[in-house]
Order: structure tokens, then sequence, then C-alpha cells
């Protein structure tokens, strides 16, 4: 039976919708948080405004929610469907899902590239070599602790310019160096370094020129 014109599952799906009511894509969240990151490092804002705005950003469900957040921003640039979000660029690949353990005997582990980390990650060097990449990691938590033991090996860490890195090891007869920095947002994920070094060694930090621009959002509940 042919639905009549005036049913109003027809009617909804018939009637226009007016751009500020169009659904908002993760991808315009983040440009948006991003702009209001910058701001905030320019001191454009103060820690309560970019906060608020911050959890505004990542809560709004339309275009007309968005616009608001970054329209006294000087480098504001318009919420709009003229170019939408999926033509901005070639789709990314899906986050590979790894284990929370590298072990590197007698040889090599590299973990790089998109991959999702979660709360604990386990590196063990021994004779051998452990190279961790987060730099276009997925965050699946706000916090990551990665645990080290090198014995005659090296476990190398590269997180992005834009979280926090901190912690620290014990070094016996090895060097456990930890460059830490505290990322500008105050909601961006931490990394935490731990562990020892034994006739061996541990580097981490920051890459400079990399942004980690995929995380799960701390919740704002204060």
């Amino acid at each position: 039976m042919t639905k009549s014109a005036t049913d109003p599952a027809s009617r909804l799906s018939a009637a226009p919708v007016a751009e500020a009511e169009l659904r908002a894509s993760d991808a315009d969240r983040e440009r948006v948080a991003e702009l209001l990151r910058d701001a905030y490092a320019d001191g454009r804002l103060t820690v309560d405004e970019h906060s608020e705005r911050i959890e505004a950003a990542y809560g709004a469900r339309t275009l007309g929610e968005l616009a608001p957040l970054t329209r006294d921003l000087p480098a504001h640039r318009a919420i709009s469907m003229d170019k939408p979000a999926a033509q901005a660029g070639p789709a990314l690949p899906p986050a590979r899902q790894e284990s929370s353990s590298m072990v590197a005997v007698f040889g090599g582990s590299t973990r790089k590239g998109r991959w999702r980390v979660g709360s604990h990650l386990k590196a063990v060097a021994i004779f051998g070599g452990v190279e961790i990449d987060l730099t276009d990691a997925v965050f699946e938590s706000p916090e990551v602790v990665i645990e080290v033991t090198a014995v005659f090996g090296g476990v190398e860490i590269r997180v992005p310019e834009n979280v926090s890195l901190h912690g620290g090891g014990v070094g016996i007869f090895g060097a456990f160096d930890v460059r830490e920095q505290t990322a500008a947002d105050p909601y961006a994920p931490v990394v935490r370094i731990k562990g020892t070094a034994v006739f061996g060694g541990c580097d981490a930090k920051p890459s400079r020129g990399k942004k980690l621009k995929e995380w799960v959002r701390r919740q704002l509940d204060r």
C-alpha cells in the first residue's frame, strides 16, 4: 500500500532541514576543538572558558550548537555544509587492535601507525629492541601507563607533542630518560612511563610536529 502524502513520516522525510539543525560529525567537532585549543594556547581563552567550550564542542549534536563556540575568535572558520567534512580529505583507515604487551628477545618489535592504545602497555626488551610510536595511535583511555623492562636491550617511545608525558624509571648500569612535558589542553591524554633498565636503556620523548587528533574524551563532570 502506497503511503499518502499526508502521512506524518512522508512529510518528515520531505521537509527541508535548516543548516543549523544538521547533525554535526566527529570531524566537525574536532575542527572546533582544535580552534579552541589554539585560542587557549594564544591566551585568548581562560582555563574555565576553554574547559566549558571544549565540553560543549564534544557534546554538540548539531552545527548550530558548534557555531557560537568560535564566533568571537580571530581564527574562526564557519562550520558549514558548503564543504562537507567527508570531502575534506581521504577517509582514514580503521585503527588496528593490538596486544597490550610487546616483547623483543634477541630481536626487535615495532608498533606504529593507526593502532588502538588502551590504559596499559607492557614493553619487554631482552637483548633486543622495542619501538613504540604513539604519534598516529588512537587513544582509548585518558591515561596510558607504559611499563618498561629493558635487560641488555632498549625501548624507544615517541608520543605526540600535544599530550602530557610523565614518569621515569630505574637505570642499573643503564639509562632511563623520559623527557617530561605537560600539554596545554588539560583534558589531553597523559602517558606515564615506569620501569627498569639493566645494562640497557629507555628513551621516551615527544615528536615535534606530530599532533594527536583522535582520542576518547575525558568526561567533564567537574
